[in-house]
This record gives C-alpha cells, structure tokens and sequence, in this order.
C-alpha cells in the first residue's frame, strides 16, 4: 500500500485483491503445453475484445490464456444441440455457392 495525498492521509490499496468467485481453472485447448493443468485465477481482463485469464504457474509466474482454452469458457450453443460443432456457418455456404455460380457462368461464357 501506498500514501495517497488525495485521501487526505489515507492509505490506497494497490495490490490485487482476491476474487473468491475465481478461483481455478483447467487448460482444456487440445494443443496447448499446460493441458489438464489447474490453475489459481489471478484476475480476468479483455484484451482486443476477449476474455483473459491471468493464472498463476509455480514454474513460469502469470500465465494469460484466452478463456475459452480453459475450463472456465461459457458452453457451447452447439454442445446440447450437436455432436460435434459445424464447420462452416451457413452464411459462408451460401456465399461460396454463388462464387461457384459466378466462376460456372464465366467459364460457359469463355467457351
């Protein structure tokens, strides 16, 4: 902690203080070193619009790992509904058959 003249001779509080609400969090990303390792959450913070968690690792210190590679990332919409979750959304479909469309009709032009 350190002095603070704005509070008129009150301490300020600078450290992180601990979220019970944290706690700990598994690496669940197939590729990742630290798969299945638990881990202390240090804090959560956004960075470029995804959440990061800040883990604690005895060996390397604060690990930041986005939290969808962990087990603390929100299910699934296609976890109930699918096996296994689509690989290409039905917008992209849809495209790529008018480019395919397009390149059919350029090539019957040509001919």
């Amino acid at each position: 902690m350190r002095y603070c003249p704005r509070l008129l001779g009150h301490l300020k509080q600078t450290a992180l203080r601990p979220k019970n609400h944290l706690r700990w969090a598994a690496v669940t990303h197939p590729f990742h070193p630290l798969l299945g390792k638990r881990f202390l959450v240090l804090k959560v913070r956004r960075v470029g619009g995804r959440e990061v968690l800040s883990l604690f690792d005895e060996h390397n210190g604060a690990v930041a790992l986005p939290r969808e590679w962990t087990d603390q990332a929100p299910p699934s919409p296609y976890s109930s509904v699918l096996e296994q979750a689509p690989v290409l959304h039905v917008a992209c479909l849809i495209k790529l058959r008018e480019l395919v469309n397009f390149i059919g009709k350029r090539i019957d032009d040509a001919k």
